[in-house]
């Protein structure tokens, strides 16, 4: 089982990972980049054929990321994941009745659906009727793949991957006995779809662990965003290197590379807000997002400062961007990218954009507006992605 990926984590060489954060139909931005990057590294190795799956060793992703790297892992180009998300953007996000509006605004069998779908027939599956849906330990997967859930159950964040070493991926415990509920047995549409549980967009998902087993059990998942770990790439950094993971590939800025896209930064700023205004439904709306935006700087700002940061915009005027040029440091982990687009009303007006409404490029749910959201990652990617600049030493 997963030989394939085995040798490949155990491969001699420089390591590449690709981490995307979360943020619903605003994923487009991050697919536009990634699809700039896809068609450079094809120009640039001479394979018109090359999907990032090929290029990558690990791909990473919370919410709407993890889609986007499961996609990626499963050996699909950027055009077939693109596709994905125009022709399905819309159902993605299908209203739920009123009265389930109460709990939730959308429902989740449309999702599932096109989850099981696309990433079985990526994997083979489509021409084996009867089978059972592809796991997260299928052979097919071509990369390390992560995916961050939130387990309501447990109140923890879950960095799910089917890492061949992780602990609970073994079908033998510590004890000798045999692991019933080993991770890599998961269906993989539903651990996707389970990383993009956000609570009121969408109902949460129940996965069932040992099914069949007389340990049959459950537990319940929301969106990865809702951990602090929607920004994933620190994340990953420290999978591939913790000795608990058993991966262990060396650390440096000639040995490691991160690459983290993001969708879309603004701030919600609210400068005629008072006192007075802020009380419980105020709080309710506004922390969540508060929290994870200040995560996902957080990270940003760990990977810039342990990491040889070749590109990334400023993160504020205090903090400035740490950019550097490639090999321009000594004793950094890795190396690291940060392709992230600014979209307040400045940002769109730098990019140059007057038909995009920066209103129309903020909200997870802007399914009406993914033109717009394409062009910003697209316009984005044209004036900022460098791979020649940004990943050299790492395209040989």
């Amino acid at each position: 089982m997963q030989e394939r990926l085995r040798e490949r984590i155990a491969a001699p060489g420089a390591k590449k990972i690709l981490a995307c954060d979360g943020g619903g139909i605003l994923g487009m931005m991050s697919v536009e980049i990634l699809g700039t990057i896809e068609r450079d590294l094809r120009r640039l190795t001479g394979n018109p054929q090359l999907v990032l799956a090929d290029w990558f060793d690990f791909t990473c992703g919370t919410s709407t990321g993890a889609i986007i790297a499961a996609c990626i892992a499963c050996g699909m180009s950027v055009d077939q994941v693109r596709q994905f998300y125009v022709d399905s953007g819309k159902d993605m996000f299908d209203k739920a009745s009123l009265l389930k509006r109460l709990r939730y605004s959308y429902n989740d069998e449309p999702l599932a659906r096109m989850l099981q779908t696309e990433l079985d027939r990526a994997l083979g599956y489509a021409a084996r009727d009867g089978q059972p849906h592809a796991t997260l330990g299928d052979d097919g997967l071509r990369t390390l793949l992560m995916m961050v859930l939130r387990n309501h159950t447990t109140d923890s964040p879950w960095p799910v991957s089917n890492n061949p070493g992780g602990r609970y991926n073994q079908r033998v415990r510590d004890d000798g006995t045999p692991r019933l509920d080993c991770n890599l047995d998961l269906p993989l549409w539903q651990l996707v779809r389970a990383s993009t549980a956000a609570p009121t967009f969408f109902p949460p998902e129940v996965v069932t662990f040992a099914e069949g087993t007389e340990r049959e059990y459950q537990f319940v998942f929301v969106d990865g965003g809702v951990t602090t770990y929607n920004n994933p790439a620190y994340l990953a950094f420290q999978m591939a290197t913790a000795a608990p993971y058993g991966i262990n590939w060396a650390t440096g800025s000639d040995k490691l590379f991160v690459v983290s896209v993001g969708t879309g930064k603004a701030a919600n700023a609210r400068m005629d807000l008072q006192a007075d205004d802020l009380w419980l439904l105020d709080h309710a709306k506004n922390i969540p997002s508060a929290l994870m935006n200040a995560a996902v700087d957080g990270w940003d700002m760990a990977c810039r400062t342990i990491g040889e940061c070749r590109f990334g915009s400023e993160i504020d005027r205090e903090f400035g961007d740490l950019a550097v040029e490639a090999g321009s440091t000594s004793g950094r982990l890795f190396s690291y990218v940060r392709y992230d687009p600014d979209v307040t009303p400045e940002g769109i007006s730098q990019l140059g954009l007057p038909d995009v409404d920066s209103a129309h490029v903020r909200l997870m749910d802007s399914t009406d507006h993914i033109a717009e959201i394409q062009k910003v990652g697209t316009t984005y990617s044209a004036r900022h992605v460098d791979i020649e600049r940004h990943f050299a030493g790492f395209l040989g």
